[in-house]
C-alpha cells in the first residue's frame, strides 16, 4: 500500500513541476517584450500560481488514482496500458496548449480562451497572427516538451507503477487509496472556503504580465469554456431592476433631435472602411500614415473615440450593430443571436440604400462572418479571397489590401452603381505577421499600416476625380488598436484601445473636431441620426452629436472592462474583483457595472 501512496503523491507533484516549467518557459519567451522580470517577481509568479497549479493536478491525477486502486484487483497489465495511453495524450496536450500559448500571447496580450475553438473551422486563418519562424518554433516546442514530460513520466511514475506489487490486505488497501484520491477535492476545490477555485487567486501584482504569467493556460481555458453559456447570470452586480433603471438613463435618447449635421446631403454614397489594428497614434502620425493625417485635418475627426473590444469578431457586431463586446465571448459564435441584432446596413437598405458590398481580402466564412453578414446585415454581395486569382492571395490572410481596394474602386468607376450606396471594406495587412512589400519602418506593424495607408491614399486621389465624390462620405475606423504595439503595456489600457474615427469625402460640411467621447458601438446611432433615420432600435448605441446624450466611452478587456468620459474614469477587472482606477464621479462605478451587466442580461435574452 505505501508503494501506491507514494505513487500517487508522484504523479501530482509530477503535474505540479509540468506546470512550474510551462511558467518557466512563458516568462522566457514573452518576459522581454513586457518589462524585466527579475528572480523575485518569478519567485512570485510561481508562488502565487501554485494554488492553480495544484487544482488542475488534482484533476489530471484522479484517472492515474483510480486505474493505482484498480491494480489492487487487476493482475493483468491492462491499468499499466491505460496509465501510459492517457499520460501520452495528456502530456501532449500540454505541450501543444503551452507552444500555441506561448506564440500568440504577444500578439493577443492575454492567454488562449474558448474562442479558439470557434476558429479551428479556419485553421490557416487561426494560425496567421504567428510568423512561419514563430510557428517552427512552436512546433520544436511541442515536440522538446512533450518528449522531456514523457521521459519524465517514464522516470518518476511508470517505473514504479511496474514495480506496484500485490497488497496483503486489498479491501483495506483501497479503502485507504480511496480517501487519499478523495481529498483531492481539497487541492481541485482551492481548500474548504467558500470561494472555489478559480484564476483571481493567481492574481498578485499591478503589473499585468505578472499576473498572466502565474495563471495556468490550460486551467484558464477551462475555466472560461465553464462560463460561456448562461449569459444572463453572469456579472449581476446589481438587482435586475436597479441595473436596468441606471441603464437606461446613460442610453435614454433625447427627445430634443437638435444636434449639428455634419453632411451635406441627406442621403449620400457611404464607404465604411474597417481597418484592422489602426491604432489611434500611428494612424494621425504624419511619417507612418500621411495619407489618414491628412485626412484628419481635412474631415471630421472624433479624437476621443474607443474599440470595443480587441478582436475584429467582437468589433464587427460593435460596429455595424451597435453592440458593445462581451469579453468573454464573441457573439458571432451564435448566430441564432446575431440575426435578432439591429444592425445599420439593414436600416440603410430600407431607407434606399439598395446597393451593399462587403470587401474583405480573407476568408469571410471564418468566425462565421457570413452568416452575421448576409443574414444580421443584410448584406449579400460579398468580394472575397474566392474573387481573386489564386496569385494575388499572397498573404497568410489571403489578398492584400491594394488588390482589395483597387477592386472595390474599378466597380465604382465600372459598374456606375445606384446611387445611394453602402460599400463596406475590411482591411487585413496590418494584421500579424505584417508581410507587407514595404519596408520603411524597423517595426512591422509600422511598415503594413504604412502600406494600408498608401493603397487607402490611392483610393481616394482616384476616387476624387470621378463625379462620385461630391455625394459620398468615407468613414475610418478600426476594428481594434494593436495589442502587440507599443511593447510593454497591459492589456487593460486605454491606449490598447484608443482607435481613430475620421470622416470625410465630399459629403462632410466642413472639418471639424469632435471631442466627446464614445465608442464603436456608438457609430450606429451617430451615423443614423446623420441621416434622419431612427435607431431607437440600438438599445446600447448613443448619437454622440446630440447635446443631451450622456457622453462617454466602454470598452472591455480579458476579463474587465472600463467606462470614461472627460472627468471620470472607473476600470474593473473582473478575474481580481476588484477596481484598478477609480477617479472623478463615484457614480461612474455604478453606471460602469450596470452596463456591463446589461450587456450579459441583454445576450441571454436574444
Amino acid at each position: 500500500m505505501k508503494q501506491r501512496i507514494i505513487l500517487i503523491f508522484n504523479i501530482f507533484v509530477f503535474f505540479i513541476l509540468v506546470f512550474l516549467l510551462q511558467k518557466i518557459l512563458f516568462v522566457l519567451m514573452n518576459g522581454g517584450a513586457n518589462g524585466e522580470v527579475g528572480t523575485v517577481d518569478l519567485l512570485q509568479i510561481l508562488y502565487h500560481g501554485l494554488p492553480i497549479d495544484m487544482s488542475l493536478s488534482g484533476y489530471l491525477t484522479i484517472l492515474p488514482a483510480l486505474l493505482i486502486i484498480a491494480s489492487v484487483w487487476v493482475r493483468v497489465k491492462t491499468p499499466e496500458t491505460v496509465m501510459t495511453v492517457y499520460f501520452s495524450i495528456m502530456l501532449f496536450i500540454i505541450a501543444i496548449i503551452t507552444s500555441i500559448d506561448v506564440i500568440l500571447y504577444p500578439h493577443w496580450g492575454f492567454h488562449l480562451d474558448p474562442v479558439v475553438l470557434f476558429y479551428l473551422g479556419n485553421p490557416g486563418e487561426a494560425v496567421a497572427s504567428g510568423t512561419i519562424r514563430e510557428w517552427i518554433l512552436g512546433i520544436l516546442i511541442v515536440l522538446v516538451f512533450t518528449v522531456l514530460l514523457y521521459y519524465g513520466y517514464g522516470f518518476s511514475i511508470r517505473k514504479l507503477f511496474n514495480r506496484l506489487t500485490v497488497p496483503r490486505n486489498r479491501i483495506y488497501s483501497s479503502l485507504i487509496l480511496l480517501l487519499l484520491t478523495g481529498a483531492l477535492f481539497l487541492p481541485i476545490r482551492g481548500g474548504i472556503t467558500v470561494s472555489t477555485m478559480n484564476v483571481s487567486r493567481a492574481y498578485f501584482s499591478n503589473r499585468m504580465f505578472l499576473n498572466h504569467a502565474a495563471i495556468n493556460p490550460i486551467f484558464n481555458f477551462l475555466y472560461l469554456l465553464n462560463k460561456n453559456d448562461h449569459f444572463e447570470s453572469q456579472y449581476q452586480f446589481y438587482d435586475r431592476d436597479e441595473a436596468q433603471q441606471i441603464f437606461y438613463g446613460l442610453t435614454k435618447k433625447p427627445e430634443n433631435a437638435d444636434r449639428p449635421s455634419l453632411l451635406r446631403i441627406d442621403r449620400p454614397n457611404i464607404i465604411l472602411f474597417m481597418l484592422e489594428s489602426f491604432s489611434y497614434d500611428v494612424a494621425v502620425d504624419s511619417a507612418v500614415a500621411p495619407n489618414m493625417a491628412r485626412f484628419a485635418r481635412e474631415g471630421i475627426l472624433f479624437d476621443r473615440f474607443f474599440a470595443n473590444s480587441f478582436r475584429t469578431d467582437r468589433a464587427l457586431t460593435s460596429i455595424l450593430s451597435g453592440y458593445p463586446a462581451h469579453p468573454t465571448i464573441a457573439v458571432l459564435k451564435y448566430p441564432k443571436k446575431t440575426e435578432r441584432l439591429p444592425a445599420f446596413p439593414r436600416y440603410l437598405r430600407a431607407a434606399g440604400y439598395e446597393n451593399q458590398t462587403l470587401y474583405y481580402g480573407g476568408d469571410v466564412n471564418f468566425a462565421n462572418m457570413r452568416s452575421y453578414f448576409v443574414g444580421s446585415c443584410g448584406i449579400r454581395d460579398i468580394v472575397s479571397d474566392r474573387n481573386f486569382p489564386v496569385r494575388e492571395r499572397l498573404t497568410k490572410w489571403g489578398v492584400p489590401d491594394g488588390p482589395v481596394i483597387d477592386r472595390a474602386y474599378r466597380d465604382l468607376v465600372e459598374t456606375k452603381p445606384d446611387e445611394p450606396f453602402l460599400k463596406v471594406i475590411l482591411t487585413l495587412s496590418s494584421h500579424e505577421p505584417f508581410d507587407v512589400p514595404t519596408r520603411l519602418f524597423d517595426v512591422p506593424f509600422l511598415n503594413a499600416v504604412n502600406y494600408t495607408d498608401e493603397c487607402i491614399g490611392r483610393f481616394v486621389a482616384n476616387l476624387k476625380s470621378t463625379g462620385l465624390w461630391d455625394n459620398t462620405l468615407i468613414i475610418f475606423t478600426a476594428d481594434h488598436a494593436m495589442q502587440s504595439y507599443p511593447q510593454g503595456t497591459d492589456n487593460y489600457e486605454k491606449i490598447r484601445f484608443h482607435i481613430p474615427m475620421i470622416w470625410t469625402g465630399g459629403a462632410v460640411r466642413e472639418p471639424a473636431i469632435v471631442s466627446d467621447y464614445g465608442s464603436q458601438n456608438d457609430l450606429a446611432a451617430t451615423l443614423l441620426s446623420q441621416l434622419h433615420i431612427d435607431y431607437a432600435g440600438f438599445r446600447f448605441s448613443k448619437d454622440m452629436l446630440q447635446p443631451q446624450s450622456h457622453k462617454f466611452s466602454f470598452y472591455s478587456y480579458v476579463n474587465g472592462f472600463c467606462m470614461m468620459d472627460t472627468s471620470s474614469v472607473f476600470l474593473y477587472d473582473n478575474n481580481q474583483q476588484k477596481t484598478l482606477e477609480r477617479t472623478g464621479d463615484p457614480a461612474m462605478e455604478k453606471e460602469a457595472k450596470a452596463f456591463f451587466q446589461m450587456m450579459y442580461l441583454d445576450l441571454g435574452e436574444r
